[in-house]
């Protein structure tokens, strides 16, 4: 039996995690399972709200198992009973096949939350940043702004002495959120200017890009009074070239916040020199199941074609398919709601032939993941698929002395991944990852260009890490 006991710092803050460790072991002993073929993870799970039961089994290419304790809630639940729950045959209703992590539907759960984001808030009645940790994004801050503009003021100047500063000059953002960070910025862009005296305002062109149109909406009135130095553009972060190929070589900075952590992403694993493609399960607990069915009168058998109406077409136009059943829109938001917070995720590791035949981005296999898997012993990581997509797709867009500063839930060193649980977790209607960074390190540097991580130094006890990537000289 092999026992991966994850390094967390709440092993050192809480005697009642470290006190539950023995009993974890004598539950395991005590299951059916083969000890011979099993394999313990003890993670702690930082998100309240995720996917996973306190103790889940998965399978390991049908010959191990693994089994997996949350130490955040074992203290709550009856060890023994959990192991032998877990290793028991799965219950519950999928709401699809097996599949890799970024076709899961969970992430069909989170583009509908973006796309029907404004019959969302309005039955919660709070707007969606409210609901991040603190109620708010930690990358908005007003010194940051001043700082980063002024970097641009520098760069401006000494291409303007050679006569090489174009008439134009963009800046985008990507992931606009409800414009609060475009609104300082532009403010401050131009309180800035004034004093420096050359006139950048007038030739700035700041483009807002996100993939929800409520969310642009809302933040082109944020910066309505920067009237025509700024427009707006539905944009799929994922594939940006598409809406934004026109800016290409042309962006002398794009910024990026908390994106690529809600990104479609899967996982895979190394574990005793295997590659392994982490395979996932969408489903409804067998009583959650029912209490659903049972609140919004239909049977249990059609809960799944329900909850795939849904995701097609959301709630307003359920509603109006289904006027018995839900009279009006915030009531298929309540079933929406109701589906979200139950959902679950099951697990299991399908072997990988080769990592030459696994598709990172249309245009990189996984062989470029092998440097970091073999690394780190056994060690399970996120690929980052749509945060790959979204870099690849932006550096194109770059000005020769441009750069793309993101800040967002980063993580710095592949040998992370043996100390923690890093998602994906569940914030009020949407997905959380963290970012695989030394991924996108390699990714750029094979595209000639420099990626490094720095602290988010406005607010030194945040999670968010900024990434910065330039062309190197």
């Amino acid at each position: 039996m092999d026992v991966d006991l994850r390094p967390e710092k709440k092993l050192r803050e809480s005697a009642a995690v470290r006190s539950a460790l023995g009993p974890i072991i004598e539950a395991v002993c005590a299951s059916p399972a083969d000890l011979s073929r099993l394999r313990v993870v003890c993670d702690w799970i930082q998100y309240r709200k995720n996917f996973r039961e306190a103790v889940v089994s998965r399978p390991i290419a049908d010959t191990d198992t693994e089994i997996a304790v949350d130490l955040r809630r074992c203290a709550d639940i009856d060890l023994e009973a959990g192991v032998k729950h877990a290793l028991a045959e799965s219950g519950g209703l999928a709401l699809e096949p097996w599949t890799p992590g970024r076709d899961s539907c969970i992430w069909r759960f989170n583009a509908l939350y973006w796309q029907a984001l404004s019959c969302w808030e309005r039955e919660t009645g709070r707007e969606y940043e409210q609901s991040l940790p603190g109620g708010e994004s930690d990358a908005r801050n007003i010194e940051a702004a001043r700082e980063l503009i002024l970097e641009l003021f520098r760069l401006w100047d000494d291409l303007d002495a050679r006569h090489a500063l174009p008439a134009e000059l963009y800046v985008l953002e990507l992931g606009v959120g409800n414009g609060n960070q475009a609104r300082t910025w532009l403010d401050e862009f131009r309180q800035l200017d004034i004093r420096h005296g050359r006139d950048y305002y007038r030739r700035l062109r700041y483009l807002m890009g996100d993939y929800s149109a409520h969310v642009l909406d809302r933040a082109r009135q944020a910066v309505a009074h920067h009237g025509e130095h700024v427009s707006a553009l539905v944009v799929d972060a994922t594939r940006p070239a598409v809406s934004l190929g026109f800016l290409a070589g042309k962006a002398f900075l794009v910024y990026i916040s908390n994106v690529y952590d809600n990104l479609p992403t899967d996982e895979v694993a190394r574990l005793r020199g295997r590659m392994y493609l982490v395979e996932s399960q969408a489903y409804l607990p067998d009583e959650d199941a029912q209490l659903i069915a049972g609140q919004f009168g239909t049977e249990l058998t059609g809960l799944v074609p329900l909850t795939g109406r849904l995701l097609r077409i959301g709630p307003e136009l359920l509603s109006e398919s289904a006027p018995s059943q839900f009279p009006d829109p915030g009531r298929a938001v309540a079933f929406w709601q109701s589906v979200w917070d139950a959902v679950r995720l099951r697990e299991r590791y399908a072997p990988l032939a080769g990592l030459d035949g696994y598709v990172v981005s249309p245009s990189l296999t996984g062989e470029i993941l092998r440097p970091l898997l073999e690394a780190e012993g056994d060690v399970r990581m996120h690929v980052s698929n749509g945060a790959v997509a979204s870099l690849t797709g932006t550096l194109p867009l770059l000005h020769p002395f441009g750069r793309v500063q993101c800040h967002d839930l980063f993580l710095t060193s592949s040998h992370q991944y043996r100390s923690g649980f890093y998602g994906p977790g569940k914030y009020d209607g949407s997905v959380v990852n963290w970012v695989n960074g030394p991924l996108l390190q390699l990714v750029a540097n094979r595209r000639g260009f420099g990626v490094e991580f720095v602290p988010f130094r406005q607010r030194p006890g945040s999670n968010v890490t900024t990434l910065i990537a330039q062309a190197r000289d």
